[in-house]
């Protein structure tokens, strides 16, 4: 009896290899669905139409971009996270929603790493630090001694409670034990000129966003959050060269629903590590401040847990809710 049990248990996993291998050898047989789970004309669409001609063509298929934008990006990511593990839908998102908002906002209906299936790291942009020009400091070690002199007294600015800007700058305070006062706006567009001013001390700013004021000179660059000299401003050094350990990246992700099987996602991964080779993607990604990624599903699943594990750390520390 138990040989036959064994034996049944042995042909079923069999076939439903065999039938996961001839999925993938099949796959694409009819076009595909990008979800972006934010508004067209924003950074992630712009680069999703791109991936999406580029994806295509390595596919052989065509990828209808599907614009589902709302409440910060859950619509789209649900709707991803609901839908059949065929290969059929897939979404390109960041990490608003797959590692800072479910820390914030624990009523998201998903699950960022239950109901989905990571494909590939696409790319990522750091923040940069910028002062105003009538700031004493000339470096990121000159800001730290001059802040450290003035506890309390100087100020930040960011696009909001709980956005990248704002979580990057609480991280950068706890790993150098320094103390300022948090300046909120709806947008670091309109604390620009509060910066450019004085009336701000510093703020850490996408480095797209913050690119143009500081090429006019109208703001200075200390630094920036990547782990490496970025292609958007080779020549500003890292934060992480003067405090050890330090990274933040705002990234773009290519993710699937949740029991995608496994030849489909080894076959997107492949497909999608070549678009990142595209001279056309990466002149885009350049142009808005992102430096390509690749690698495997599981390097992203790696720096998905890593990165949310930093951030929990920097929420619970800071006591920092939306509410």
């Amino acid at each position: 009896m138990k040989f036959h049990l064994l034996r049944n248990t042995f042909i079923a996993l069999a076939l439903a290899a065999l039938s996961a291998t001839g999925m993938a050898q099949d796959y694409p047989s009819r076009p595909i669905k990008l979800i972006v789970p934010f508004p067209s004309g924003g950074a992630t669409d712009i680069v999703s139409r791109v991936v999406a001609q580029q994806l295509g063509t390595e596919l052989g298929q065509t990828i209808i971009v599907d614009n589902k934008a709302g409440a910060a990006g859950v619509i789209g990511a649900e709707a991803a996270a609901r839908a059949a593990p065929d290969g059929y839908t897939l979404v390109l998102t960041t990490s608003s929603t797959h590692t800072i908002g479910p820390l914030l906002n624990p009523k998201i209906p998903y699950s960022a790493t239950k109901d989905f299936t990571p494909i590939i790291y696409l790319a990522a942009s750091p923040q940069v630090v910028v002062v105003p020009l009538s700031s004493p400091a000339k470096t990121m070690q000159e800001l730290i001694d001059y802040t450290r002199k003035n506890p309390g007294k100087l100020n930040f600015g960011s696009a909001g409670i709980g956005g990248i800007p704002h979580l990057s700058t609480e991280r950068y305070l706890a790993m150098t034990g320094l103390q300022m006062t948090h300046v909120p706006y709806k947008g670091t567009a309109l604390a620009m000129p509060d910066l450019m001013a004085g009336r701000l001390d510093m703020m850490f700013d996408s480095i797209s966003a913050a690119l143009p004021h500081i090429k006019d000179g109208k703001v200075r660059a200390l630094a920036v959050t990547s782990p490496k000299p970025t292609s958007a401003a080779p020549d500003i050094p890292l934060l992480s060269q003067t405090v050890p350990g330090y990274e933040s990246l705002t990234w773009f992700g290519v993710f699937g629903p949740a029991g995608l099987p496994a030849p489909i996602v080894s076959k997107l991964n492949t497909a999608l590590n070549k678009t990142l080779t595209n001279s056309t993607l990466l002149e885009q990604l350049s142009k808005l401040g992102f430096d390509a990624g690749g690698g495997s599903p599981t390097d992203f699943a790696n720096k998905l847990r890593d990165e949310t594990a930093m951030w929990k750390k920097v929420i619970e520390d800071g006591k920092i809710t939306l509410e």
